[in-house]
């Protein structure tokens, strides 16, 4: 006989609990090992949930999975063309056209130019334009060094092609929330938290000739003037040029087809009718042609593209999705009723509990893409609306709420002023006063437009 007799609803309980447990600590262990180690641990995850709680394994998020591999070829085919230098040389020449408003203009070309390439990974070429502008005109280099990988983030969840965008794409289409009306409620609320953030930032810290602590690092020889030379505009090759125009091509074509359904091909259904191709289709064939023009135009040799680091990145993406997918598709759709009942009343009473999960998630697995994934589909199965999920969703900038991003830490070491660093608390970081306005400012600007159009 045992020694304790629970109810069977207590047993259910301590199961759910100690599957979560399961979830988090593959979670914790793959997203510490980093790279593909997340989606191998999700692999594991899977075993264990499937033979310990004999759970059904879940499905894979293919639609997701195929436009961030069609994305990322065709942006790796623009960097094998140059098309990355370009970019870069581009923002150079805006940002020393209005030296002293760089708080203002570097977080805005970041975002821009994430949206452009799908892909923080063009934030890293921008860095020394950023720290060079601002330390030669004498900005304080912090200000614009520490918003701008939040914009930078902030551009992915505005991005019609990032990896992010796909995941919530190929979970709220079903639901007949398009992609247009994805933008219509992030644009405006990632313009307007930059904006603030901005305004806020261009306020924090000393001049650097009344910073004490930068003032003794430079009497003691510690501070190192930069050196950036930007590529150079003039010298940029036509195909590297036209590798630039075939991308973003395709990326407004994407948002055409998104805006007007009936340009897209017409799908014949089993009524003998017709219906416009589903987004999550048309993106991957949009951006698989923008690939193969590339590669006809600017010349690029098949074989260069997995060596760019933007293709490396992507497919790094790739396998963590589908192993995070496939774990937390077993364990939340073995328990969606009960997940929906729990969580329901909360987000009834409490309207900030939804983007609060969306931020803590992203804080602890450290990737919009994974906390998009765990939180999204306990809110659909909760039967919150699409809108209100897609106003919440922008809280996953919470991903910068610890400072061991890769984009913080390359910002960091690339300000050779030593303003933007990690406090003594850790927590008391450079980039946390501009996270935390740029989360709290445009999830309430999300939830506003959300109310008033949808």
């Amino acid at each position: 006989m045992p020694l304790v007799d629970l109810p069977a609803e207590h047993a259910m309980n301590w199961q759910i609990l100690a599957q979560g447990l399961v979830v988090l600590g593959c979670l914790g262990i793959g997203s510490r090992m980093g790279g593909v180690a997340v989606g191998l641990w999700g692999g594991i995850g899977v075993l264990l949930l499937s033979t310990l709680f004999h759970l059904e394994p879940g499905g894979f998020p293919i639609a997701a999975m195929t436009i961030i591999f069609s994305v990322v070829t065709a942006a790796g085919a623009m960097q094998a063309a140059g098309g990355i230098d370009y970019l870069v040389g581009i923002a150079h020449r805006i940002l020393r056209s209005r030296p002293q408003s760089v708080t203002y203009l570097a977080p805005f070309v970041s975002w821009i130019f994430t949206i452009g390439a799908g892909t923080g990974n063009v934030y890293y070429s921008l860095l020394p334009v950023i720290e060079e502008t601002s330390y030669n005109n004498k900005v304080r280099p912090e200000r614009p060094l520490a918003l701008s990988p939040e914009a930078s983030q902030l551009g992915i969840t505005s991005s019609p092609v990032s990896a992010a965008m796909a995941v919530m794409l190929g979970l709220v289409a079903p639901l007949g929330f398009e992609l247009s009306q994805i933008l219509l409620i992030v644009l405006p609320s990632t313009v307007v938290s930059i904006a603030v953030a901005a305004f806020i930032q261009n306020r924090v810290g000393k001049e650097l000739d009344r910073d004490p602590r930068f003032l003794k690092r430079l009497e003691a020889g510690e501070v190192q003037k930069p050196d950036y030379t930007p590529p150079d505009l003039e010298q940029m090759t036509t195909r590297a040029k036209c590798s630039v125009y075939v991308f973003l091509s395709g990326i407004l074509l994407v948002v055409l087809f998104g805006f007007v359904d009936w340009l897209r091909p017409q799908i014949g259904t089993s009524d003998s009718s017709t219906k416009p191709m589903a987004m999550t289709q048309l993106i991957a064939i949009v951006m698989m042609v923008s690939g193969v023009v590339i590669m006809l135009i600017g010349k690029v040799n098949p074989g260069a593209i997995p060596s760019s680091n933007v293709f490396q990145s992507g497919m790094v993406s790739v396998l963590a999705l589908m192993g995070i997918a496939w774990m937390a598709n077993t364990f939340i759709g073995a328990h969606n009723e009960l997940l929906s009942s729990v969580m329901l009343g909360q987000v009834e009473q409490r309207v900030w509990v939804l983007p609060v999960a969306y931020y803590a998630t992203a804080a602890l697995t450290t990737s919009q893409s994974t906390a998009t994934l765990i939180v999204t589909p306990v809110a659909i199965a909760m039967g919150i609306s699409p809108a209100m999920i897609v106003a919440s969703w922008l809280a996953v900038i919470g991903i910068h709420f610890f400072p061991a991003n890769g984009s913080q830490i390359a910002t960091i070491q690339f300000d050779r002023s030593g303003t933007t660093r990690i406090g003594g608390l850790v927590l008391n970081h450079s980039f946390l006063l501009p996270n935390v306005i740029v989360a709290t400012v445009s999830v309430l600007t999300a939830f506003l437009i959300a109310a008033a159009c949808f």
